[in-house]
C-alpha cells in the first residue's frame, strides 16, 4: 500500500463490490461509482430483473464484470444465498456497501402520525433497515474473515439518525403527491445503522475489516418546491444534495485512500448539521 501513488490509493481495480439496495434512487450511482474506479459489481436488489439489467449496462459501459441478484435483506436465508451466488461468480467480496433500505407500499401506514403508528408498519420497516444491515453485515463479515484478506463495509445511514428533524419544513411539503414527514421509525433504524457500524468495526478490526458509515443529508428525488424551499433555507450551501455528490465518500471509504479510517460516519449534507 505504501508503494502505491495518491490516486492509485483510491484504485478499486480488481476488486468485488456487493452493492444492497443497487438500483435505487442512491443505489444506481453508488454501483455506478464503484465500477468506474474498477470494481467487479454486485448489483443486489429485491427486483432481480431490473438488476440484472442494470449489472448488464454497467458491464458494457465500464468494462468490468457485474452480475444483478434478487434478494430480501430481511430474510436470513435470502442473504446467504446471494452471498454465496457472489462468491460462486467472483470468487471472493472484498467490499459491501450496505444500502438497502426499507420502502413502504402502505404510504398512509408509513407516514402515519407517530402517536398512531402501527407496531406492525414499525416491525415491517424496522425488518429491512436495522434487521436486514444486520444480516447482511454478518454473513459477509462471516465470509470476508473466512477469505483471511480483510476487506471494507460501508453503511448508508441518514442525517436524521444523527439529528432530529425541524418539523416545520414539511408544512406544505409533498412527495409521491401526498404530504410527508420523517417517521419516528426511519429516524431510529437509521441511528440504529450507526451504532453498529460502530460495533462492528471495533469487533473485526483485528481481522483487517474496515467498517463505516455514510450520512447523507436530504437528496433531491422529486419533492415538491415547497419542500426543496424550505429544506435548503436549513442548509448552509443552500440546496438539497444531488444523488451523484455522495459518491465520492463512498469511494473513498472503500478505496485504500482510507486505510486508517474505521468506525466513523462520513456526515455529506451541504452543512445541515453544523448549525
Amino acid at each position: 500500500m505504501m508503494n502505491k501513488t495518491y490516486s492509485e490509493l483510491f484504485s478499486l481495480k480488481g476488486k468485488t463490490a456487493v452493492v444492497t439496495g443497487g438500483i435505487g434512487i442512491l443505489g444506481k450511482h453508488f454501483c455506478s461509482g464503484l465500477a468506474e474506479f474498477g470494481a467487479n459489481v454486485a448489483v443486489v436488489d429485491l427486483d432481480e430483473k431490473a438488476a440484472g439489467e442494470f449489472a448488464a449496462e454497467l458491464a458494457k459501459k465500464y468494462g468490468i464484470k457485474a452480475t444483478g441478484l434478487g434478494c430480501d435483506v430481511s430474510a436470513p436465508e435470502s442473504v446467504n444465498i446471494m452471498v454465496s451466488k457472489v462468491v460462486e461468480t467472483f470468487g471472493e467480496i472484498n467490499i459491501l456497501h450496505n444500502n438497502a433500505a426499507g420502502k413502504s407500499t402502505d404510504l398512509n401506514a408509513y407516514f402515519a402520525p407517530t402517536t398512531e403508528y402501527s407496531p406492525a408498519e414499525w416491525r415491517r420497516i424496522m425488518s429491512v433497515n436495522m434487521d436486514g444491515m444486520f444480516l447482511v453485515a454478518q454473513a459477509t463479515g462471516r465470509q470476508m474473515i473466512a477469505q483471511g484478506k480483510g476487506g471494507t463495509i460501508i453503511q448508508t445511514a441518514s442525517i436524521y439518525g444523527v439529528m432530529g428533524p425541524d418539523h416545520r419544513i414539511y408544512e406544505g411539503s409533498y412527495y409521491l403527491n401526498r404530504e410527508i414527514n420523517t417517521p419516528a421509525v426511519y429516524a431510529a433504524s437509521k441511528a440504529a445503522v450507526i451504532g453498529l457500524t460502530k460495533y462492528l468495526a471495533t469487533l473485526w478490526a483485528d481481522m483487517g475489516i474496515r467498517v463505516n458509515t455514510i450520512t447523507p443529508g436530504g437528496v433531491e428525488s422529486g419533492q415538491n418546491d415547497i419542500f426543496k424551499k424550505n429544506y435548503s433555507t436549513r442548509v448552509p450551501l443552500g440546496r438539497m444534495a444531488q444523488p451523484q455528490e455522495m459518491v465520492g465518500a463512498l469511494i473513498y471509504l472503500a478505496s485504500d485512500a482510507s486505510s486508517y479510517v474505521t468506525g466513523q460516519n462520513v456526515i455529506v449534507d451541504g452543512g445541515l448539521s453544523a448549525w
